[in-house]
């Protein structure tokens, strides 16, 4: 389970039929997932004061509408989009909900500038910000299909790192964000999730203890719990993992790794000092940490800090990916390690899918040595900050946290709101967001905060409206959520 949990309001509505329809709107919204497993039928019922019959009967409800896959003597998952990728948004209509409610269950798309009313603002995905990127791959395939030598060896196999041009791209692309090695320390993989899924494997085994930071990004959490990991969360503040709560742990648990993302954090934007990097540099030496260091976010940076991982030449671990900073689509990623963890990590990517598609890499490979990148970043941060500009008005009320070159705010929410509270006025709304609690390690307490991502919308006219409304959902208080 990821840890989200429905709340039930005073309806009209049958409770059961309440509840399917929240987890309709959550698993749409992306704060389920699919894989995800929902909570037993009795631990839910508690939760919630119902029977368990209550809870048997919405589950079949989600069942019926193919968003739920209900595996016997398993439990009840999220089930798996259709495969050609579409959401099975057209099957929902067999869970009852009124004709108004099913329109908020989509999510904003298509046409720049409109937002259809009764469809929901998404504020929740954290995704880049349309630029030429499109445009740029139609001329990167017309010359690719001029070159039919080239062609015919991209559908061949590849060593599972990866063709040498594209090991070197790699290294080209890690080196903007400070990250100076050969390219035959450099793995080619189909983007950072799996990168991190390689890695993982290759230096942990089950039952092993990694540390993450006590909010983190959503994908360690998966995981983890798949290769059967110990994952502890570990204090941090504003500025990032407080090292002496990972001293302490480290002396208490003794762990074999530390997942963290020490620059533009996700979810709360932090960025590790020089001082305190120094100071985590070395803890992991004094106890043979390995540091896992995802760079994905740090691309958006013109001059990042310097990686931990420059600082561990034989500890540090890096994974960076195009996904946040040019396009998600493209799954491309980069794993850079140590010559000692190099054999490991390629003997994974083998038995897992053999090579990274060697198309995929190609394209990324040429924008990256061409300076394709580099246009679109200055694109992308363009948009991000004619995206903070609209945030910085419509929320100038409120104090947020962020970065310049963050694509995303971490909101606090004062009292009385609570998180689950505030995701379900949102709801309301037309608003997705994302609560801390989808990024919290272990069985932590959340803080009551939300992620508000500036790409999710697909225009500045929609991003403006989600946020209009999220502030006056904010003005307005919870009280409107108790009322008859």
């Amino acid at each position: 389970m990821n840890g989200w949990m429905p709340t039930l309001s005073r309806s009209s509505e049958p409770k059961y039929r309440a509840i399917a329809q929240a987890y309709s709107q959550a698993i749409h919204g992306g704060q389920m997932l699919p894989g995800e497993k929902l909570p037993a039928h009795r631990l839910l019922a508690k939760k919630l004061s119902v029977t368990t019959g209550t809870v048997s009967r919405a589950y079949a409800e989600l069942e019926r509408g193919g968003l739920v896959v209900a595996r016997v003597g398993d439990g009840t998952y999220v089930a798996e989009p259709d495969a050609d990728g579409a959401r099975i948004q057209d099957r929902t209509r067999t869970v009852p909900e009124s004709s108004e409610r099913a329109a908020a269950a989509q999510v904003t798309a298509g046409a720049p500038g409109v937002h259809a009313p009764g469809r929901l603002i998404d504020l929740g995905q954290n995704v880049p910000m349309p630029t030429d990127e499109a445009f740029l791959l139609t001329q990167t395939l017309r010359e690719l299909a001029t070159d039919e030598r080239l062609a015919g060896e991209l559908l061949l196999y590849q060593p599972e790192g990866g063709r040498r041009s594209h090991r070197e791209a790699g290294a080209r692309w890690l080196a903007r964000m400070g990250c100076t090695v050969a390219a035959e320390r450099v793995l080619v993989t189909q983007g950072a999730q799996h990168g991190l899924a390689c890695v993982l494997r290759a230096v942990l085994r089950p039952g092993d203890t990694i540390f993450a930071e006590a909010l983190s990004y959503p994908g360690i959490v998966a995981l983890a719990r798949q290769l059967r990991l110990n994952l502890v969360g570990i204090e941090i503040d504003e500025e990032g993992i407080v090292p002496a709560a990972l001293e302490r742990a480290c002396g208490l648990l003794a762990p074999r790794a530390l997942f963290c993302v020490p620059t533009l954090h996700n979810p709360t934007t932090a960025t590790l000092s020089e001082a305190r990097r120094a100071q985590i540099a070395e803890i992991a030496v004094r106890h043979h940490l390995v540091v896992i260091e995802d760079l994905v976010p740090a691309a958006l940076l013109d001059a990042p800090p310097t990686p931990l991982a420059a600082r561990l030449p034989e500890h540090g671990i890096v994974i960076s990916s195009l996904s946040k900073a040019v396009a998600p689509g493209l799954r491309v990623g980069y794993v850079q390690a140590p010559q000692d963890w190099v054999g490991k990590i390629l003997a994974v990517i083998r038995s897992d899918c053999w090579m990274t598609s060697p198309l995929a890499a190609e394209i990324a490979a040429r924008w990256i040595v061409d300076g394709e990148v580099n246009r679109l970043i200055a694109q992308q941060r363009a948009q991000v900050d004619a995206r903070h500009a609209i945030a910085a008005e419509v929320l100038a009320d409120w104090t947020y946290r962020t970065d310049p070159a963050s694509p995303h705010l971490w909101l606090p929410l004062a009292e009385p709101w609570r998180a689950a509270e505030f995701s379900a006025a949102l709801r309301q709304a037309g608003v997705l967001a994302k609560t801390a609690d989808s990024f919290v390690i272990g069985r932590g307490s959340a803080p009551h905060a939300v992620r508000l991502s500036l790409g999710g919308a697909r225009s500045h006219e929609a991003l403006r409206e989600g946020l209009e409304l999220l502030a006056r959902t904010l003005r307005n208080g919870p009280e409107g959520l108790y009322s008859a």
